[in-house]
């Protein structure tokens, strides 16, 4: 089986590349109960801080399922896919409501997909980008 790992902090050309691209991801969080969550999202992707972005609710369940892990952070993985292209990031994710980290994640999401709605409980889901592998 072939790997196609990348090095998170410096990924190749083509593979940062197709995380600028506009496309939906998914990311999968863990159940109390085991088992996985897995929903659609939009992820922004900075190699230089090896920080992923995932702008939510702070009702929603993967928001109550990060948060839940407590201040070492919830093990996660983001992806995406575009036929034979593929990426997906993993680490661990932690809730942040700071304004100014909600700022920063709402000004590259609007970069990568569009401006987002206002939402006075957005909060950002911050991934520390551990392992990240795929083809761009």
């Amino acid at each position: 089986m072939a790997s196609y790992p990348q090095d998170p902090g410096a990924p190749d050309a083509p593979y940062l590349s197709f995380w600028r691209e506009r496309h939906v991801c998914t990311m999968t969080t863990i159940r109390p109960d085991g088992t996985p969550h897995v929903v659609p999202v939009g992820v922004t992707y900075d190699p230089q801080a090896r920080l992923a972005r995932v702008i939510t609710d702070r009702a929603t369940a993967k928001a109550r399922y990060v948060a839940a892990a407590g201040e070492e952070g919830a093990r996660v993985a983001v992806c995406q896919v575009d036929g034979r292209r593929w990426a997906t990031l993993e680490g661990r994710a932690v809730v942040r409501a700071e304004p100014e980290r909600v700022a920063e994640a709402e000004r590259r999401y609007a970069e990568r997909y569009r401006t987002p709605s206002v939402n006075p409980t957005r909060v950002v889901i911050e991934i520390t980008v551990t392992r990240a592998m795929g083809r761009g």
